[in-house]
């Protein structure tokens, strides 16, 4: 399914499952999610997620820009447990797969920047995921996030 499509027609709230890896070798943490899907300043949707981890409530933003050109499509990020409350921007592409996926990056000192890309995909009209990994300075990738929603009610 073509996501830059889709997108904008997943306007609405959302439920779902929310998996967490601090250690891409061990088990993920679950806890369950929430999305508000909306179309917002024309060519952009909004998506804000809560989640838990440890018994804490989270809560993040995710903005999507759909440009016109289909190479340029570009993402900003907060969320209350990974961005230490700082926006981080995200370039990228609809891939061939549907996905709309985004690269971006984060200091680690007194290390190299790491890596972060998010990937948006639409299932159906009634479900879509993002996907989070992480990127070593060496360009290994590991998963940190999967948020698997379908539409509530």
């Amino acid at each position: 399914m073509d996501t830059r499509k889709q997108l904008p027609e997943l306007v609405g709230e959302w439920t779902g499952t929310n998996r967490l890896w601090l250690d891409p070798s061990a088990l993920a943490r679950e806890s369950t999610t929430t999305a508000t899907v909306e179309r917002v300043a024309g060519g952009f949707v909004s998506i804000r997620t809560t989640w838990e981890d440890e018994g804490r409530a989270h809560d993040g933003l995710l903005v999507v820009r759909l440009a016109d050109d289909p190479g340029a499509d570009t993402m900003v990020w907060v969320d209350s447990f990974h961005t230490g409350g700082a926006f981080m921007t995200f370039a990228g592409t609809a891939g061939d797969d549907g996905r709309v996926t985004a690269r971006g990056s984060y200091a680690a000192p007194p290390g190299p920047d790491w890596g972060w890309r998010i990937a948006v995909e639409a299932e159906s009209a009634d479900g879509f995921r993002i996907l989070m990994h992480n990127i070593t300075p060496d360009g290994e990738e590991a998963p940190a996030v999967e948020a698997v929603f379908t539409r509530a009610g």
